[in-house]
Formats: structure tokens, C-alpha cells, sequence
């Protein structure tokens, strides 16, 4: 496994866990869900510079 599948999978787990729709997650607002727009722009910033 590479690292950019295993950054993948993390990526898709948390993006399931930020659904504001689970009973443990509805009073979380908007933070997890721009947490992860952030780790996503970086993400895709660094795979177009083919740092991973």
C-alpha cells in the first residue's frame, strides 16, 4: 500500500465521521466539516506538486 491510498481511506473515514446526520455529530456544527476542506485543499495541493 502507498501512502497516497492510505491517505484515502483516512480521508473517506473522516469524511463519513463528519456527516452531520449520525446522532453523535449533529450538534458539531460546521468545524469538522471545514477541518476537512482544509486537509483536503492541502491534500490536492500537494498531489498536483507530486509531493505524494
Amino acid at each position: 500500500m502507498g501512502l497516497s491510498t492510505i491517505l484515502l481511506i483516512i480521508v473517506i473515514l473522516m469524511l463519513l465521521g463528519a456527516v452531520p446526520t449520525w446522532p453523535h455529530s449533529r450538534n458539531w456544527g460546521y468545524g469538522p466539516s471545514g477541518i476537512l476542506g482544509v486537509v483536503l485543499i492541502i491534500l490536492v495541493v500537494l498531489l498536483l506538486l507530486g509531493r505524494i
